[in-house]
């Protein structure tokens, strides 16, 4: 079993990483990254590209979720 010290540090370590850095950043971008992205350009008025990678996405995502109000 997970001890709660042990599960915080890994939840604050997968936080932090630079999605530039992510060995899986290239490879396209998730169904879930898709959806919430697209759902925060339409509340952002704005325009996506479908053909995103994993990085790029989460990238944009962050970048909507200040713009739209809902990185608060």
């Amino acid at each position: 079993m997970t001890d709660r010290k042990t599960q915080e540090h890994a939840e604050e370590s997968n936080m932090i990483k630079d999605p530039d850095n992510w060995v899986t950043g290239d490879e396209p971008m998730t169904g879930a990254q898709r959806s919430y992205l697209h759902t925060l350009a339409e509340e952002a008025h704005v325009e996506v590209e479908d053909d995103l990678t994993k990085a790029e996405a989460s990238k944009k995502i962050d970048e909507l979720k200040d713009e739209t109000g809902r990185g608060r």
